[in-house]
């Protein structure tokens, strides 16, 4: 069997089998809010309370193990005021060769699972000298230059307002400090020469990483409102002359993991 065979027939239908043993295994019958944790975001999930179930992923249809350091390979359900909300502990990239549809294969699932909003994390580079590590940017739009769509067939999705801007305005109620910029998705799993910073700053860009894009294209197929949220967790390649690694983006994570989960325990219940 091939990386990509279990999406080729219906990737649709592959979701709402996978929500469905999720409701299974969870006891709760419907979800509102989908949280993906990226890298470095994992400490900050603690802050929102207790899980009401956590399961592997592997014990969905559809999922495989997490394959990146920081990554639980988790999904847990919690209860954050009235709402049921879905954090999902890990995510699959790009990068690992499994196909766009593995790539958005959570998004669809928690859209088959009543969730009518998603908060795409991530860590990455920043092209602000501003930003240190540890400070948190609301994605105001992005540029996919993986070249890739997980979009299938000739379905023409509006992304105009993709990352709400009503969403990002609330945010900014809870937090006045919030910045904004435009993510730019590189394909990896290396980092980013100098030049390809460059090119990314000449085309508009502020953030860089190697996620979110597809899964946000994905979401908004799916008629969800995305909010979408960077945790700078290193100043891009080329602007300090320092070497990257990812061991650092964990690093950073961790030191701002508690402002991370008192941000996303203001916003979530306001959604």
């Amino acid at each position: 069997m091939s990386s990509t065979e279990p999406y080729e027939s219906d990737p649709y239908a592959l979701a709402q089998e996978a929500a469905a043993r999720l409701a299974d295994l969870t006891g709760v019958e419907r979800h509102d809010l989908a949280l993906v944790l990226g890298s470095g975001w994992l400490p900050a999930v603690d802050a929102l309370g207790g899980a009401v179930a956590e399961i592997a992923t592997t014990d969905l249809p559809g999922f495989s193990a997490a394959a990146v350091a920081g990554h639980s390979g988790k999904i847990r359900s919690l209860k954050v005021g009235d709402k049921n909300v879905l954090a999902f502990l890990s995510r699959t990239h790009y990068y690992e060769g499994r196909g766009v549809a593995a790539v958005v294969h959570g998004v669809r699932t928690a859209a088959a699972a009543g969730c009518s909003t998603v908060v795409l994390t991530n860590g990455c580079g920043g092209l602000k000298e501003t930003w240190t590590p540890g400070t948190p940017v609301l994605i105001s739009d992005h540029i996919n230059l993986t070249g890739r769509s997980p979009i299938v067939g000739a379905n023409f999705v509006d992304l105009t307002d993709l990352y709400s801007s009503r969403l990002r305005a609330m945010c900014r109620e809870v937090d006045p400090t919030l910045d904004e910029g435009v993510y730019v998705q590189f394909p990896g799993p290396h980092y980013e020469t100098p030049a390809e910073i460059g090119m990314a700053r000449a085309i508009g860009g502020h953030l860089v990483g190697m996620s979110t894009t597809l899964e946000a294209i994905a979401a908004r197929e799916a008629g969800m409102e995305v909010l979408g949220i960077s945790l700078v967790t290193n100043l891009a390649a080329g602007i300090t002359g320092e070497p990257l690694n990812h061991e650092e983006v964990l690093e950073a994570g961790r030191a701002a993991a508690t402002r991370m989960g008192d941000l996303l325990g203001r916003i979530v219940p306001r959604i």
